[in-house]
């Protein structure tokens, strides 16, 4: 979808400063000192924002599962009110993605992120009674987000948490904090039209690391969840605090001698591609065996609008996008005609994906790059394809996608590749719900074992148990 940038910039402006308006005439006493006005859930100081979000708990933990439904219908019903608005100021704010795919994204989260419906209770009872496991609140959740999935993941996060009877406290990435805090606020305006309290997710205007260290080291935060690279992961998980780590994934696209070339190909470009491969799901390489792999590069190029880089052009891209040797962030979520007219190649309008054949270790196949770029690594057969891209996926253990019609080799390949996600013959956001069955999350914890999550995730698991009663049989 082409992006007019002057009217998107002058969206974002009216959006904050009629924020800002509204915090002027509202003249509310919000009874936190250090909140901003007209903004609800926004604080200068990362102590009272979680102070805040601690009393709001105490309400939270207290409403019913009728109420807290409440709210996030509510909080939906917001998120599709304002789903090109959000779209648009994530694109502007951090020059990443694109905002037809944004604007899907924002749907898609309203509309199958779990809610209290997750939130369940597992019964035994017998001759010696009944017990009874039920999931309870953590309390006041910390959280890190991406510039990646911006709002996406304070929505999603959100819904999940609330539905757990949590509020959380969030630390976004200071190059989105404008699009989250308008997400943020978005929320508590829902709580307060449901009836339920203010600051149900909280943030401060500046975050900073130091912020960030705050939240983690605070003890009123007893779980921490963090989405983004492994560096943030590991901060959370060496902060003494249980916590659930997002991480990064370079998940390799299988394609074996059995698949549907065609629909193969149309289905990994459709997923390199949406939203300009930022989501940490997308096809990030591809991995062919070698009868089918002319083929599928025919496909690929003719039928799905990828443009087939020359060894000149690939050094060139390399250098681009890998600066230095690393990468330069100037060039994530950006459209492949934008990366091609960095290194002077003037695309045709229809190109959607940058291709090319090389070894596995070539700087933009073994990168996680979050761009629409492809490499295609060849395979000899099956045995050598798997090797490959479990080597591709560097033990991240993230997602992964293979088409194969041999049910031997797409079991084979799922032992092996061991990832959260597996998807099977389908572009990659199938596995978040998108074309595809099952709930949706922006909070994939690969690395301490979560996998997708939602509500339950963030519940601790309670035992109750009545002796020799309330056994009717």
């Amino acid at each position: 979808m082409p992006i007019n940038e002057t009217m998107v910039q002058e969206i974002v402006q009216a959006v904050l400063k009629n924020l800002d308006a509204q915090g002027q005439m509202s003249g509310e006493n919000t009874g936190f000192a250090g909140k901003t006005a007209g903004k609800h859930g926004i604080f200068r100081d990362m102590n009272e924002a979680i102070e805040a979000a601690k009393s709001a708990q105490k309400i939270v933990r207290v409403m019913s599962m009728d109420q807290r439904e409440k709210i996030i219908s509510c909080i939906r019903k917001n998120i599709h009110e304002n789903a090109e608005v959000l779209a648009r100021m994530g694109v502007e704010e951090t020059g990443m993605g694109n905002v037809g795919d944004k604007i899907l994204k924002h749907h898609l989260v309203a509309d199958k992120t779990p809610g209290t419906e997750d939130i369940t209770t597992t019964a035994w009872s017998g001759d010696r009674g009944l017990t009874l496991i039920e999931m309870g609140p953590f309390g006041v959740i910390g959280a890190i987000t991406p510039c990646t999935n911006p709002s996406e993941t304070v929505l999603c996060n959100t819904i999940g948490m609330l539905a757990g009877g949590n509020t959380v406290v969030f630390n976004p990435h200071p190059q989105a904090i404008q699009t989250s805090i308008y997400a943020i606020n978005l929320i508590n305006e829902a709580s307060l039209e449901a009836g339920g309290p203010d600051n149900v997710c909280v943030t401060v205007e500046k975050p900073t690391l130091e912020t960030s260290n705050v939240m983690m080291k605070h003890k009123d935060i007893p779980l921490i969840a963090a989405t983004g690279g492994p560096g943030v992961v590991t901060a959370v998980l060496s902060s003494g605090k249980r916590g659930i780590g997002a991480g990064a994934g370079n998940p390799p696209a299988l394609v074996d001698e059995t698949a549907d070339i065609r629909k193969a190909a149309q289905d990994i470009v459709n997923g390199c591609t949406f939203d300009n491969n930022l989501p940490c799901i997308a096809e990030k390489e591809i991995v062919a065996v070698s009868t089918i792999a002319d083929e599928l590069m025919h496909y690929l190029v003719t039928e799905n609008d990828c443009y087939l880089a020359s060894k000149e052009e690939q050094d060139a891209l390399t250098a681009v996008v890998l600066e230095g040797g690393k990468l330069n962030r100037k060039c994530v979520g950006r459209d492949a005609r934008t990366l091609l007219a960095m290194i002077g190649v003037d695309a045709p309008a229809n190109i959607r994906c940058i291709v090319f054949e090389g070894p596995k270790e070539h700087p933009l196949i073994t990168t996680e790059l979050m761009m629409p770029i492809l490499g295609m690594v060849r395979a000899k057969d099956f045995d050598d394809a798997v090797e490959q891209a479990v080597w591709l996926e560097h033990g991240n253990r993230h997602s992964a996608h293979i088409h194969s019609k041999n049910v031997d080799n797409i079991t084979k390949y799922a032992k092996a590749i061991d990832t959260a996600i597996l998807v099977k013959n389908g572009p990659s956001y199938s596995a978040i719900g998108f074309g595809g069955e099952g709930f949706c999350t922006f909070t994939i914890a690969s690395r301490t074992g979560e996998g997708l999550t939602s509500a339950s995730t963030f519940t601790k698991r309670r035992r109750c148990v009545m002796t020799d009663s309330l056994c009717i049989r």
